[in-house]
């Protein structure tokens, strides 16, 4: 009796090794994860219209909007890693974007906060912005991927839970695939805001995805709410592209540097996401930089 109590415990303690086992085959991680969703896209991302290893893709379901970039970067992984691991570091990157008047990185507890303005596309007083505080994570940072995440509680006009995911896994020697994610939800007042505004200022504003062709053989793009994702997606993907590229440069060019590339990058997608031209641009942003490391919120 006692010999069936004790094989019955070790079969037992053999099918909850199994199931185990199992249960991590599974659940891949996130590197595994990230190869799988490169080897799906290499095709698209070796031959596309953008002319650089880029895919971008976006969702909208009831109250909440999407972005999503896949890009593959000429840097080697632990390069990425070792910028992009730094909450400082993305403060310089998130700087770039026409939108941000102002980011910080602060300690409140034991929370890495960035505190980041967002305003309108001209030079601005911070009083005249909107605060959002994002939760900076770093979820995971080894030699086979890099997680990092970006979460506000709340935005401008009533949007909410807004959260960026960064993730990174090496390719080869010199290339690094990475996977950008923007998100935000909207109430019903976000929502009319944002109509106004593509009915006013932002009508001729599209995003990147193709819907379909007209007769003449052109591109009808997406536009509305996942159009405005898009471009937002897009010109973050165009700045950690900015960041790393100026990496390599003395320490006192690499401002400029992230400047004039971030620019001339979004120049190529020019009926997307032009806003103004170089001199305005460059003098706006120098400017916010310079207070952004003078004063705080």
């Amino acid at each position: 009796m006692m010999g069936l109590r004790v094989c019955s415990i070790q079969a037992l303690l053999f099918i909850a090794v199994l199931l185990s086992s199992l249960t991590a085959t599974a659940a891949p991680d996130a590197a595994q994860v990230l190869h799988q969703r490169y080897a799906k896209l290499q095709g698209v991302l070796e031959r596309n219209a953008y002319q650089r290893p880029l895919y971008i893709a976006s969702t909208e379901t009831k109250g909440n909007t999407k972005g999503d970039a896949y890009m593959v970067v000429q840097h080697p992984f632990e390069r990425v890693s070792d910028a992009l691991r730094n909450s400082a570091h993305w403060c310089d990157v998130l700087i770039l974007h026409v939108n941000t008047k102002y980011c910080r990185p602060v300690k409140q507890s034991e929370a890495q906060l960035l505190q980041v303005a967002m305003g309108r596309k001209f030079d601005q007083a911070l009083d005249d912005t909107f605060q959002i505080d994002f939760a900076y994570r770093l979820l995971q940072a080894d030699a086979k991927v890099l997680r990092v995440t970006l979460d506000a509680a709340k935005g401008p006009m009533g949007t909410r839970d807004y959260q960026i995911v960064f993730e990174a896994v090496p390719l080869d020697a010199k290339r690094t695939f990475v996977h950008l994610s923007y998100a935000y939800s909207y109430g019903v007042s976000a929502r009319l805001a944002t109509k106004t505004y593509l009915a006013t200022l932002g009508r001729s504003k599209v995003g990147f995805t193709v819907l379909e062709w007209d007769a003449d053989g052109k591109p009808i793009y997406v536009e509305g709410m996942r159009a405005a994702v898009e471009r937002n997606t897009m010109r973050y993907g165009l700045a950690i592209e900015a960041y790393l590229g100026a990496s390599s440069a003395p320490p006192e060019l690499r401002l400029e540097k992230r400047l004039q590339d971030w620019f001339a990058a979004t120049e190529q997608f020019a009926p997307q996401l032009r806003e103004m031209e170089l001199d305005e641009y460059l003098q706006m942003k120098r400017k916010e930089v310079s207070r952004q490391q003078e004063s705080t919120l």
